[in-house]
């Protein structure tokens, strides 16, 4: 219940604590590939009944798209004439919503949403690293070799500049700062799990792997929040302001 309440005062029955905690937890939840429309039960806590102690699922309208509508017990926005659409990932199941207008998207949902990307791609990371070091080739580690190596610290590169992005963007709120860290999450994820995905060669898609699902989920979350061409835009508009 904890993880729903976590921005609710503590006299509404929450735990009282603030942005930097919740990008904590949301950054194990990408870590973990946690299903479910998380974000939107969270931000729905005190609004919604239920939604704080996780015994109401809440999913929401998110531009032409809803995650979970089946499965949500509360679905925020006009759902009318949605239809199921295939998705990249097979723990999100998606509908679109036909003329769905996308709307400025919650600041703390494209912060959270970055959290969860910073998660894949911190994960990734270890696991390029882990099986670097395991799988042997021509008599030695793969990761001893130049060109896997450079992957690896490419990827090592990208997360700690996602994560001292959305660190920061998690103390400030500012939606500048929460949209370039967005835009770093988003490239450390996807990027970091196609490039894990090339160190493990084709096992890196069987089911019995993660890596592929890191991706698939990656890939999933940067259309949310507005995706990434919002955040783009927000970032562009303050650059533009500030040479003016």
């Amino acid at each position: 219940a904890g993880f729903f309440a976590l921005r609710l005062p503590e006299a509404e029955g929450g735990v009282g604590l603030g942005l930097p905690e919740a990008v904590l937890v949301f950054e194990e939840a990408g870590r973990a590939l946690l299903p479910g429309p998380l974000i939107a039960t969270h931000l729905a806590a005190g609004a919604v009944p239920g939604a704080a102690t996780g015994e109401t699922v809440v999913s929401a309208v998110d531009g032409g798209l809803v995650e979970w509508p089946a499965e949500a017990d509360v679905v925020r926005g006009d759902t009318a004439g949605a239809v199921p659409v295939r998705s990249l990932d097979p723990l999100t199941p998606l509908h679109r919503v036909p003329g769905g207008a996308a709307a400025d998207p919650d600041p703390v949902a494209v912060l959270l949403t970055a959290a969860e990307q910073l998660g894949t791609a911190a994960r990734v990371c270890e696991l390029a690293a882990q099986h670097a070091r395991a799988r042997e080739q021509f008599g030695r580690p793969i990761g001893a070799f130049q060109a896997v190596a450079h992957l690896c610290a490419g990827m090592l590169v990208r997360s700690e500049t996602a994560r001292a992005a959305v660190y920061a963007a998690a103390v400030t709120a500012d939606p500048v700062d929460i949209a370039a860290a967005r835009l770093l999450a988003d490239e450390a994820a996807v990027r970091g799990a196609r490039d894990c995905l090339q160190v493990h060669g084709g096992m890196g898609f069987t089911w019995e792997s993660e890596v592929h699902l890191h991706l698939k989920r990656a890939w999933v979350r940067t259309q949310r929040a507005g995706g990434i061409t919002e955040s783009e835009e927000t970032l562009a508009a303050a650059l533009v302001a500030g040479a003016a």
